[in-house]
């Protein structure tokens, strides 16, 4: 007898949790902001620039700008962190092509409990709660992205209170969900757009090959006034067809999550090991870091900040090498000495604010 039997034998409630993880979103809850609590003045261009997994998409270039901030909540119970977005510049003359999305892109690997078949999905439900300074109508959308993109969208008038807000996605055939490390969807939620974008009907029935015209219709525009924000939190995505309460997860959990797509070392002194480092030649080495989980893919690497290899020299330059599993080698460039294994430890040298960062997103 499954679990889920027992439970329901003996008259106890059933709930998603006690019979496994039920939401496919990372950091719904934003509690992850690895990169950067605030970051101000976007707007230009596209990219993952404060909290984990979460990337602000453009299209052509906006002349609206904003902040986006991991943002405090005491006014919902059960959550401490949002996700703000606060206008700093008004856009008054909208491009057909522009863009504004706060999205979340989704690899294969972590979608197949949607899968009905090969080529087919269950019906599930997208849920998030939200508020703004004023009423505000913003459009949810997901995105299928492999064979025959899809999509399907539901139009939100955000309220200036918490609010929980959902669409269910019918079940769907033809509808590709491969089991990779790739992209297979995206949840976006709509803050901005042209009529390229907008000048159609919203696609509000059934996951339906991608019309751009009919992804966003009818949404506001959060360039609108420099006065407009928006809080969002709570996202989740399920199986079924309904809105289930929002599945916590512990800290430690969900920012093991999120160092599958972005592991950042931090500082937290004017000196600080950081790897142990084998040097083959006087201008050359390879720093090994043991990475707190397995990435999804070969990382990008960088450095900010000053660096210096304790016991053979100092470092000036970086490139990716290899992974194995959650090991992963970097080239280190400068004025190295020694030919031993190891020579030296990497540190940050005399910087308190020196980091790394590894990021392996979609």
């Amino acid at each position: 007898m499954t679990k889920a039997a027992e439970l329901a034998k003996m008259g106890e409630v059933i709930t998603n949790s006690q019979i496994g993880r039920k939401n496919i979103v990372i950091n719904g809850a934003m509690q992850i902001s690895q990169r950067s609590a605030s970051v101000t003045g976007l707007g230009a261009a596209t990219g993952y620039f404060t909290l984990d997994r979460w990337v602000m998409v453009e299209n052509d270039a906006s002349a609206g700008r904003f902040t986006m901030s991991q943002s405090a909540v005491t006014d919902l119970a059960g959550f401490s962190n949002a996700l703000k977005i606060d206008c700093t510049t008004v856009d008054t003359s909208i491009a057909a092509g522009e863009v504004l999305t706060i999205t979340q892109r989704i690899e294969g690997l972590n979608l197949q409990q949607l899968k009905a078949s090969s080529t087919s999905t269950k019906a599930f439900t997208v849920s998030y709660y939200a508020k703004s300074n004023a009423s505000r109508a913003i459009a949810l959308e997901i995105h299928t992205t492999e064979g025959t993109n899809k999509q399907i969208s539901a139009l939100h008038t955000i309220g200036t209170s918490w609010a929980r807000y959902s669409m269910t996605v019918p079940a769907a055939s033809s509808t590709e969900l491969d089991n990779d490390n790739t992209e297979a969807m995206q949840v976006n939620l709509w803050l901005h757009g042209g009529s390229t974008f907008t000048g159609g009907t919203l696609n509000t029935g059934a996951l339906a090959a991608s019309t751009n015209a009919n992804r966003a219709a009818g949404i506001g525009s959060i360039f609108a006034s420099t006065d407009n924000t928006l809080e969002i939190t709570g996202f989740q995505i399920e199986v079924g067809s309904q809105a289930t309460p929002f599945e916590h997860r512990s800290f430690g959990e969900e920012l093991a999550l999120c160092q599958r797509y972005l592991v950042k070392f931090t500082s937290t002194g004017v000196y600080q090991d950081f790897a142990l480092v084998s040097c083959y030649s006087t201008n050359a080495g390879r720093a090994i870091f043991d990475m707190p989980t397995d990435m999804r893919a070969n990382p990008t690497f960088s450095t900010s900040g000053a660096f210096q290899i304790l016991g053979g020299g100092t470092v000036t330059g970086s490139s990716f090498i290899s992974r194995h599993g959650n090991v992963i080698s970097i080239n280190l460039t400068g004025s190295i000495s020694g030919t031993n294994a190891p020579c030296g430890i990497l540190r940050n040298n005399n910087d308190a604010d020196a980091s790394l960062t590894f990021v392996a997103e979609l």
